[in-house]
């Protein structure tokens, strides 16, 4: 007579071995100067589905074709201020005199629902992340720096897009170059290569953190 199997119909595995079929999202947080393409990086491998960008909040004035609630939630300082009160903000940093943060709902909804969250925050915000002491941030967390090729060729792409004066394009290359010493902080730097290039080590290296076991609820 044929032992009878502990393996439950419609399940893969013998009894005693529980993988759960669905897993938490990854927090990815990304950083790093702005001219290094990581803005366009991280929208690239966003399906609005599966992965997401996070939305952040910013008190600076939106650029021409931003959209409000796309592109960022565009607030009044004092209403930013406010919510930083109430404690509603994963994490805010001030840049470039300007407020910037994350909404704790909107990252914490999607991780349990299984769907990755792409932050695009600069050094102080991950150094907020990395600080949380939540489970679930530390169990979903990778972060990556996206470096320029040289300093020279961050220069060119952001004088490229004459958008500011004299006095805050230097600003805002000095500090480019601050920024830029933190990366040994970061699981991963990236050094940008072409559009194509940096897309496939991107998709690469996600594709290698959702194997983490951390990321399966037993």
């Amino acid at each position: 007579m044929q032992a009878a199997s502990c393996i439950p119909p419609g399940l893969r595995y013998p009894c005693g071995v529980n993988y759960p079929s669905q897993r938490l999202g990854l927090l990815i947080v990304v950083s790093g100067p702005s001219g290094t393409g990581k803005t366009t990086l991280c929208r690239k491998v966003c399906d609005g589905e599966k992965v997401v960008f996070s939305v952040s909040c910013t008190t600076r004035q939106p650029r021409p074709g931003e959209v409000d609630g796309k592109d960022y939630f565009f607030l009044e300082e004092d209403d930013f201020l406010a919510r930083v009160g109430r404690g509603e903000l994963f994490e805010h940093a001030q840049v470039h005199t300007r407020w910037y943060g994350t909404l704790k709902s909107y990252v914490y909804d999607n991780l349990r629902r299984g769907i990755d969250v792409i932050m695009d925050i600069d050094v102080q915000g991950a150094e907020q992340v990395r600080a949380c002491q939540d489970e679930l941030v530390r169990r979903c967390l990778v972060d990556v720096f996206i470096l320029p090729p040289s300093v020279e060729e961050l220069r060119a792409r952001l004088a490229g897009r004459a958008t500011e004066d004299a006095a805050t394009f230097e600003l805002r290359m000095k500090n480019a170059v601050a920024e830029m010493a933190h990366w040994p902080r970061y699981q991963y730097a990236l050094v940008s290569d072409t559009r194509e290039s940096d897309e496939a080590r991107f998709r690469s290296l996600l594709d290698s953190e959702r194997l983490r076991s951390s990321l399966r609820e037993v």
